[in-house]
């Protein structure tokens, strides 16, 4: 073997002569070392041979199309391993001259951009040959629409090595009106030599498609509302404002009128106030009006059972009991009173658990179980009236404490019941 030229992703063969110049029958072991090792193999990797014969066997080289099989001379080793004698191993050695291949991989993120004047894609570019490559990165567009500008423009990769380059798309000029407009564009990676970059032809497999969505900067409904504005413009100027000033000159005429006959309007009005309907004047007014809401105060008082005399009031329950017991609180209406009730307020503020149920009177409210909430509120707009000596309790049966802000678990459970409305007192034939 002397030197063997291999292209990589395609195999060739080499052979190789064992001759035994032993006396002894002997089997040789064959094997390829060094770095052409992996891809490369022996047929027949065993032989024996009698005293002065030989055997040719074949060395296959396939190197894979990859770019960690650099470009360049390889030396090629095949170990000769006796079976027998093994201390006269023997390894003879060839060059085997991997030739240089080129390949770009490209990649374009996002695909697709949407904006008023440009944008901003990310291109990846890998060098997936055998032999360091200068890649110049090419934007192109079917019109002039766009200006395409990457930064850096180019770069040195060595195999295998990625690089991130920045595209910066932008529009020419703006879109004022109208529906969005997508202008397509390529995006390609190409070797420069000596002589220059290669021209890349639109189009072509290796090049990625990519678009750019240009939003038009007034949205089209802003051009009903603008026309819609105009036309009230116009309705303006042309309707409103003359029927406007006309009727401000008609006020005016008629304020100067009134001004040029004020010397008899006194006296006829001192006439009027001195006659015998004096109860028809100004001041009857508001004896109608006072006797009017009287009128309406008693209705209210009769209907709802409420005296005049009433206030905004609240009561507060606490009630604190055992685990495993039950208790009640209670707060009484006073004698004379009737309690409106509006508003309403639980707090289980240690998270017990158990059952707490609330009655205004004879009437039941509500029962809730007390793990479902830490704070609960209610509110009716028309008022639960509660009459005089009645009660609001707030019973509680505790099944197991909780554990408040503290962090340490409460010996007991612990409710307060907040009540508020407007306390009133009953009307005189109530009582």
């Amino acid at each position: 073997m002397t030197t063997v030229t291999v292209s990589p992703g395609v195999e060739v063969t080499t052979t190789l002569t064992v001759r035994n110049d032993g006396d002894i029958v002997e089997a040789y072991t064959l094997d390829v070392v060094g770095d052409c090792a992996a891809w490369s193999t022996v047929e027949p990797a065993r032989v024996s041979l009698y005293p002065g014969t030989s055997e040719v066997v074949t060395v296959r080289l396939a190197p894979p199309r990859s770019h960690e099989v650099r470009a360049g001379e390889i030396p090629l080793g095949v170990r000769v391993l006796p079976t027998e004698r093994p201390e006269t191993v023997a390894v003879p050695e060839a060059t085997v001259v991997v030739e240089p291949f080129h390949e770009l991989r490209t990649e374009l993120d996002p695909h697709r951009r949407r904006g008023w004047l440009g944008g901003r894609f990310r291109t990846a570019v890998q060098n997936r040959g055998n032999v360091p490559a200068d890649v110049v990165l090419i934007g192109k567009q079917a019109g002039e629409e766009l200006r395409l500008a990457f930064t850096p423009d180019r770069r040195r990769l060595e195999p295998g090595e990625s690089a991130e380059v920045g595209l910066r798309v932008r529009a020419r000029k703006l879109i004022w009106f109208g529906k969005p407009v997508t202008w397509a564009f390529e995006v390609d990676a190409v070797e420069s030599s000596e002589g220059g970059v290669e021209d890349a032809p639109s189009g072509r497999p290796g090049a990625l498609p990519g678009e750019y969505v240009q939003l038009p900067l007034l949205p089209k409904w802003l051009l009903a509302v603008l026309a819609a504005l105009v036309a009230l413009l116009i309705a303006w100027f042309a309707l409103v404002r003359p029927a406007v000033r006309s009727t401000a000159k008609q006020a005016a005429a008629e304020a100067a009128q009134q001004e040029a006959g004020g010397g008899k309007q006194p006296g006829a009005t001192t006439a009027g106030s001195s006659g015998g309907d004096q109860g028809q004047g100004p001041g009857a007014a508001p004896g109608d009006s006072a006797g009017s809401g009287g009128n309406g105060s008693g209705g209210s008082g009769s209907t709802g059972g409420v005296g005049t005399g009433s206030a905004q009031s609240s009561a507060t329950i606490d009630v604190q009991s055992r685990a495993g017991a039950g208790k009640k609180g209670t707060y009484r209406v006073p004698e004379g009173k009737v309690f409106g009730v509006t508003d309403m307020v639980v707090a289980n503020f240690q998270g017990d658990e158990g059952v707490l149920t609330i009655s205004f009177g004879d009437r039941k409210i509500t029962t809730i179980a007390l793990e479902t909430f830490r704070n609960q509120d209610y509110h009716w707009v028309t008022p639960i009236q509660i009459p005089e000596n009645a009660t609001v309790t707030a019973s509680v049966t505790c099944s197991k404490p909780g554990t408040p802000a503290t962090g340490t678990q409460a010996s007991g459970c612990h409710q307060v019941l907040n009540v508020s409305g407007v306390l009133s007192d009953l009307a005189p034939e109530e009582q």
